[in-house]
C-alpha cells in the first residue's frame, strides 16, 4: 500500500519587536536618567534603528510595537518606513495609536516581503484610549494567512477584554499569527482564558524578553493557530530596546 504523502509546506520566518521608538535602555534607572530621550530626537536612536534593520534580513514578516510614525522624538522620521527601506521590505503598514501631541506617537507596524491583500486597523477596548491591533490578510503565495500585531495594556482587566476582542477577530481564520507585546506571561489567567476560547494555542516554550538587560519575564509572544506548525522560537539579544525581540519559524500547510 502506498504511503500517505504529506502536503507541501510554506516556511516563514517571523519577528516581533517592541523598539521603544529607537531608544535603548540598559537598566531601570535609565527610565529616569534618560527620560528626555523619550521626548527628543537623538543620534543614538538612528544607530539603534540601523542595528535593527541590519538584523532583519532573512525574515519574511516583521511586527513592530512602539514604532514612532513621525513626531519630535524621532526627528519627524517615520520609523516604520525607515526600517522598511533600509531592510528592503517592499511592503509596510502602520497603525498610529498613542499620541502625545507633536512630541511623541507610537504605532504598531508590519513589514512584509509579500504584499497583503487587505490591511485594517482596529482600536482595542480598554479604559484608556490608545491601544490597537494592526490586522492583515494575505493571498497569493501566503493564501489564507491572517497576521495581527498588538500591544496590550498594563492592566489585567483591560487585557482580558482586549484578548477577547482579538479572539473574535481571528475566530474564522484557519491559519493566523498574533504577535506583539502582551505585557503578561502566557500562563497568566487572562491568557489561559484566551487560549480556552480562541483559535490560538499556547507557546510550547517560555522565552524571557523583559527587561532586555536581564530578561526574567516572557511577555512578548508570537502565537499561532492549531494548523500552523512552529519549527522553532528564539529571542534576539542583539535587538534590544527595553525588550528583546522574539522570532519564530513557522510552516503553513498547503490546504
Amino acid at each position: 500500500m502506498a504511503r500517505p504523502r504529506h502536503a507541501p509546506q510554506r516556511t516563514l520566518r517571523l519577528l516581533s519587536a517592541n523598539i521603544q521608538a529607537g531608544a535603548r535602555t540598559d537598566g531601570f534607572g535609565q527610565y529616569v536618567t534618560r527620560s528626555v530621550s523619550h521626548l527628543l530626537p537623538s543620534s543614538s536612536k538612528q544607530v539603534n534603528l540601523d542595528n535593527v534593520a541590519g538584523h532583519l534580513e532573512g525574515f519574511d514578516l516583521v511586527g513592530l510595537q512602539e514604532a514612532d510614525p513621525g513626531s519630535l522624538r524621532s526627528g519627524f522620521i517615520n520609523q516604520t518606513h525607515y526600517l522598511a527601506e533600509l531592510a528592503q521590505f517592499p511592503f509596510w503598514s502602520h497603525q498610529p495609536n498613542r499620541r502625545v501631541g507633536p512630541i511623541a506617537t507610537s504605532a504598531n507596524a508590519l513589514l512584509a516581503r509579500v504584499e497583503p491583500a487587505e490591511v485594517r486597523d482596529y482600536p482595542l477596548p480598554g479604559p484608556v484610549r490608545g491601544r490597537g491591533v494592526l490586522w492583515a490578510r494575505f493571498n497569493g503565495s501566503l493564501e489564507g494567512l491572517t497576521v495581527m500585531i498588538a500591544h496590550l495594556s498594563l492592566g489585567r482587566g483591560a487585557r482580558l477584554s482586549q484578548l477577547a476582542f482579538l479572539g473574535e477577530l481571528a475566530q474564522d481564520a484557519r491559519h493566523a499569527v498574533l504577535m506583539g507585546d502582551f505585557n503578561c506571561e502566557a500562563d497568566a489567567p487572562e491568557m489561559r482564558a484566551f487560549f480556552d476560547r480562541s483559535v490560538f494555542k499556547p507557546p510550547a516554550e517560555r522565552l524571557a524578553t523583559f527587561p532586555s538587560w536581564q530578561p526574567r519575564r516572557a511577555i512578548d509572544h508570537i502565537l499561532v493557530t492549531e494548523h500552523v506548525e512552529v519549527a522553532r522560537r528564539w529571542s534576539l539579544p542583539e535587538l534590544a530596546s527595553d525588550h528583546l525581540a522574539t522570532a519564530a519559524e513557522i510552516h503553513l500547510p498547503h490546504d
